[in-house]
């Protein structure tokens, strides 16, 4: 196996400042990109740690950052005062997370016509809405957990970017009734899409250490792998 090389990188949107965490295996042939979006409390080690995992099936793995360099939560606590304000501006959100896309295209290493983004809780949401935004330069996208809201910024355009969701039935964040409307939402849009339900699953089922079934959040090892696992079909596939 090659040893992987990481760093960061800033990039900018709007005046704004992000820090990107970057891994690869070096060389100098160019490969597919694919970048994780974090959950609520910004980039934190379990997005880099991912970033790490799609290095190693040989893709250059990027943690993207929505909040602003330096700007981070605490995981495991309320960081609803960062996520809300994007939460709010659909629109700003939308636009970040294109901003991203553009600067993996830019990387030495990247194949700037095979760029998937995937994401965690609220990282799931940035999947989904990259999805949304219409865009032709991302091949995929994949949610992990995520919660499903559209963005209500006027009709939704055709869908190009293949979509894969990964969902814990049980999730509270995501009752059945929000799956059904994305499932219309995606159909209507012309999507390919694909949903992986999760029986006896809550919300944040691939985030270890996560035990509070309870508030509807616990880690799921079966959930987790197969997951996983069916993520990385689809990055094949896309890439094909």
């Amino acid at each position: 196996m090659s040893k992987i090389e990481t760093g960061y990188a800033d990039y900018t949107h709007a005046g704004t400042t992000f820090e990107a965490y970057v891994a690869h295996t070096g060389g100098t042939h160019r490969r597919p990109v694919v970048l994780v979006a974090h959950q609520w409390a910004g980039q934190c080690p379990h997005e880099c740690e991912r970033a790490d995992l799609l290095a190693e099936a040989g893709y250059v793995g990027i943690a993207i950052d929505t909040y602003g360099k330096g700007v981070r939560g605490t995981v495991g606590q309320d960081n609803s005062a960062l996520m809300s304000p994007l939460m709010a501006d659909r629109a700003l959100l939308r636009d970040r997370l294109l901003a991203a896309v553009e600067f993996a295209k830019s990387h030495p290493l990247a194949d700037p016509s095979r760029i998937a983004f995937t994401g965690f809780c609220f990282g799931g949401l940035c999947a989904l809405d990259v999805a949304r935004s219409g865009t032709k330069d991302v091949a995929g996208v994949v949610s992990f957990h995520g919660v499903y809201p559209p963005p209500n910024l006027g009709p939704q355009g055709p869908i190009h970017a293949q979509v894969q969701v990964h969902h814990g039935w049980e999730d509270p964040l995501a009752p059945p009734q929000d799956v059904l409307g994305l499932a219309k939402e995606l159909t209507d849009a012309g999507a390919r899409w694909q949903l992986n339900a999760y029986g006896d699953t809550v919300h944040a089922f691939t985030a270890k250490g996560m035990n509070n079934r309870e508030g509807g959040a616990q880690y799921n090892e079966i959930a987790d792998r197969r997951s996983w696992q069916a993520t990385l079909l689809f990055l094949e596939e896309i890439f094909a």
